[in-house]
């Protein structure tokens, strides 16, 4: 017996549609998709390691340089690296500054201020600030 299929189910159709109106559609796709990259990477692999006489007797007159055997991987492995450089760059770039306040808040944030805030006073319980790194560095590490 099947499983129901619920809307909270991402792939399953609510209700299922009949067996009649579903379409064959991908698994003819996903047949000719597989079949080709095996085609494509048999002709490439043999195109590489084939004599020129053999290719020539095969009826192909006309081919690319072999030079473009180690070529295009080596091209496409460059840029697979330089894809993920780009995009470590970027987020490098887009990386505020450590001195920078966005690091430590945000635009919402409320920073304190400490000339309008008396230390003295420690049960004095204020409003909710963000307070300024520099105030918990001088809290946390002062040894004076």
């Amino acid at each position: 017996m099947k499983e129901p299929t619920s809307p909270t189910a991402p792939l399953a159709t609510f209700p299922p549609q009949p067996e009649e109106y579903r379409s064959r559609a991908p698994e003819f796709y996903g047949f000719v998709a597989w079949s080709s990259t095996y085609l494509l990477f048999t002709l490439f692999i043999l195109w590489g390691l084939l004599p020129d006489e053999w290719i020539v007797w095969s009826g192909v007159t006309w081919y690319p340089n072999r030079e473009w055997a180690l070529l295009f991987p080596a091209y496409s492995i460059v840029l697979v690296l330089l894809t993920y450089f780009t995009y470590f760059a970027l987020a490098l770039f887009g990386t505020p500054a450590l001195s920078d306040i966005s690091t430590i808040t945000d635009a919402k944030g409320r920073l304190l201020d400490p000339a309008t805030f008396d230390f003295t006073d420690e049960g004095a319980a204020t409003e909710m600030y963000d307070i300024p790194i520099t105030l918990v560095n001088h809290a946390l590490y002062d040894r004076g």
